[in-house]
């Protein structure tokens, strides 16, 4: 133990003699420290972290893709998602959604909020409840209805 001890007081003393060198070496360190805070944090949200639905890990996200025009992640057209809701013999169900904008008015100034149009399946894919009211019906499929966030 004691020769740890002296081996740290060495080696502060050589960096007190160099302030030059312990400047750079002090910088590089912190940069490579914040570097790979960074990127972890990165990759375990997007990676590590599941997703936060119950079954995340059957979860699947299906691309329309038309090869002839170089185009593999489309949207599907919603006559194919009901094509392949009446044909469907893998998944237990299937849903739709498309991320929209959308304006809220009531107020001095409308603000345009991010959102989703989802069919009715979705939250029963996701398994997701709410904490008011109750989520989308099969009779809401042409309806105005709307689900809000806590957060709005």
């Amino acid at each position: 133990m004691q020769t740890l001890f002296q081996d740290l007081r060495y080696g502060l003393r050589m960096l007190l003699k160099q302030p030059g060198f312990t400047l750079v070496a002090v910088i590089a360190l912190a940069l490579g420290i914040g570097a790979n805070t960074a990127i972890f944090s990165v990759v375990n949200s997007v990676l590590v972290r599941p997703l936060p639905f119950a079954n995340s890990d059957r979860l699947a996200v299906i691309w329309q893709s038309t090869p002839q025009e170089n185009s593999f992640r489309e949207a599907v057209a919603a006559a194919n998602f009901l094509d392949w809701k009446d044909q469907n013999t893998v998944f237990e169900h299937i849903a739709a959604f498309r991320e929209d904008n959308f304006n809220i008015t009531g107020t001095d100034r409308p603000e345009q909020i991010p959102g989703s149009r989802v069919n009715p399946s979705l939250f029963q894919v996701l398994g997701a409840q709410p904490l008011l009211g109750r989520v989308f019906q099969d009779d809401d499929q042409d309806s105005r209805s709307v689900v809000i966030s806590k957060a709005l």
